[in-house]
């Protein structure tokens, strides 16, 4: 638990630092919006998100410690008759 939540705070203590010129944008010239609508790509981060989901289920889902049985069981039962005369 302490894992994810470390790396969830890099990530948004990162995120602003790789985000590039974080200036304002100079008068008059275009904001990039086209290139930003095709970059933006809704199936990458579906993926990422399912990969994400399953990745924190099978670490939360993690076993208790007990191995699977894969080997055969054998049961034995004995019968103890008593008679008295």
């Amino acid at each position: 638990m302490r894992l994810i939540s470390l790396l969830l705070a890099f990530t948004v203590a990162s995120s602003a630092a790789f985000a590039g010129n974080s200036g304002p944008l100079a008068a008059g010239m275009p904001a990039g919006v086209k290139k930003a609508q095709m970059d933006n790509s809704t199936v990458t981060w579906v993926v990422l998100g399912v990969a994400a989901v399953a990745a924190i289920a099978v670490g939360v889902s993690g076993g208790n410690g007990t191995p699977a049985s894969g080997g055969s069981t054998t049961t034995t039962t004995t019968t103890t008759t008593t008679t008295t005369a």
